[in-house]
């Protein structure tokens, strides 16, 4: 399990934040996270960019992803539940061949998605 990779897809989605808001809060979670050990973090690119689009440079508004082994996955759910704990997002967690999706408005939710998201890593 030591090689396989979990990913996570972090999606800024509060509904009081504007779409620039919600790219700030990215930018301002991107250098942390690459401050982590064995890491890949990026913007996720728009698959479908509007035409004449030249705003956020083609990403998707609010959305990150990051990679990371399965090693260390523990210590990445940790960064999320110290940097994330007052944010509403979504967070989605692909590993093992499987897919879990969970919301998150306020720390107690957030504390509950991740170790939802844990258990379901280590299934």
């Amino acid at each position: 399990m030591s090689d396989a990779t979990v990913k996570y897809t972090i999606i800024f989605n509060d509904p009081e934040l504007d779409h620039e808001e919600r790219d700030e809060e990215v930018d301002k979670l991107l250098p942390q996270i690459r401050e982590l050990e064995d890491v890949v973090v990026a913007r996720v690119k728009d698959p479908n960019p509007p035409a004449g689009n030249k705003s956020l440079g083609g990403f998707l508004v609010g959305v990150l992803t990051a990679e990371v082994n399965a090693a260390n996955a523990k210590q990445a759910f940790e960064f999320l539940r110290d940097r994330l704990g007052g944010k509403t997002i979504e967070l989605e967690v692909e590993g093992n061949g499987k897919k879990l999706k969970v919301s998150a408005s306020n720390r107690a939710d957030l504390e509950a998605a991740i170790q939802q998201a844990q258990a379901f890593i280590a299934a």
